[in-house]
């Protein structure tokens, strides 16, 4: 079982756009991809869940694009 993770990494703009791109054409063609997040894979399956996240506080505003599935049995 892998252990728990909670991580923000920063990335160049390219190298974010890059990532967005192949995770938005994925889950336009419902397939399962694989994305690399501070050097450990991923495997996001057909069918996750997508939402969007907006908060604002006196100082800052920020967006979250989130992607949410149940892990497998097997994970």
């Amino acid at each position: 079982m892998k252990k728990s993770r909670d991580i923000l990494k920063t990335y160049p703009v390219k190298s974010f756009v890059s990532k967005i791109r192949r995770l938005a054409d994925g889950l336009e063609n419902n397939r399962q991809l694989i994305i690399q997040i501070a050097n450990e894979k991923i495997t996001v399956p057909k069918g996750a869940v997508v939402s969007i996240e907006h908060e604002r506080t006196k100082d800052n505003e920020e967006i979250e694009f989130q992607i949410v599935w149940k892990k497998s049995k097997r994970s």
